[in-house]
């Protein structure tokens, strides 16, 4: 069983519950999980099962969207709903200064990520810290905020919004900040990832759905969909098995772009990526 299938993470699960079960329903040890989701929050959590967990790194990169409520008048010291209220304002701002502010954050956006997190500091993760009651200097990140706009207005001091952002952004730090923009302080709410890359809520499934045989497995090749197919002339199958580079006098059709391809051998068997190299293809990663 080698392939990825999307499953949608309940509240009340952390993301490696959902593998442990993922695991015990399917029979399958390798498994992993492509991006943490919070045991509160809610939505797409992709599953790579057997050879597809080498496909991990590129769908914790791939970029996500999410849809958060924010909650003004107070800052909390996990930045979400379940953490303790460290300080409160009165909120005093117009439907029109919260939609400037939240549009304000597309772009390039420096985030600290929060101490409830599982980020290391010297090997310790935050979290752990933070449980302590330690509060530790953690490194700024740049992310990226690729839209950012009120889907729910403000009502008592909440009010929702939709978030595409690229890997590594914190929400609730988001959220945070939109209340220290505004003056008022804020926290995140209930939080929705509605989107991994090509996986969206309509195409994930429930563990119950798996339990009952009511899912499916995409093929390993589908996260790299928008490379160039290469397929290789017979001869060069053993290159390509001994993850050799191949030269564009070894394929069949070489593509006029892209530097990254999906390279298939002359039966159409998918092989892995490589990259464009001058005139010839390197491998980037094999999934044998």
């Amino acid at each position: 069983m080698d392939g990825i299938v999307s499953v949608y993470k309940e509240k009340g699960y952390t993301s490696h519950d959902v593998v442990a079960k993922a695991r015990k329903i399917l029979g399958q040890k390798r498994i992993g999980h492509t991006g943490t989701l919070d045991p509160d929050a809610e939505g797409v959590l992709p599953l790579c099962i057997g050879r597809a967990t080498k496909v991990v790194p590129y769908l914790t990169d791939a970029n996500k969207c999410y849809e958060a409520e924010v909650i003004l008048g107070a800052y909390t010291t996990t930045e979400d709903a379940t953490g303790e209220v460290v300080e409160t304002f009165n909120v005093c701002v117009t439907p029109k200064q919260i939609e400037e502010v939240v549009s304000s954050f597309v772009g390039e956006y420096t985030q600290t990520p929060p101490m409830y997190s599982a980020i290391k500091i010297n090997g310790v993760r935050l979290y752990e810290l933070a449980r302590q009651g330690l509060v530790v200097d953690r490194p700024s990140r740049v992310v990226t905020i690729y839209n950012c706009e009120i889907i729910e207005p403000l009502v008592n001091n909440k009010f929702k919004i939709r978030v595409e952002c690229s890997k590594g952004t914190y929400i609730r730090t988001l959220c945070t900040d939109i209340g220290k923009t505004l003056g008022c302080g804020a926290h995140m709410g209930h939080l929705l990832r509605t989107r991994v890359g090509k996986y969206t809520l309509e195409n994930s499934f429930s563990l119950e759905d798996i339990i009952r045989g009511d899912w499916e497995l995409t093929c390993i090749e589908s996260v790299f969909e928008n490379f160039a197919q290469v397929v290789v002339k017979d001869y060069a199958n053993s290159l390509l098995y001994n993850g050799n580079q191949i030269s564009a006098d070894d394929v069949l059709v070489v593509p006029s772009s892209g530097e990254m391809v999906r390279m298939y051998d002359s039966s159409n068997k998918f092989i892995g990526i490589y990259k464009r190299v001058g005139s010839k293809f390197v491998v980037e990663k094999m999934f044998l």
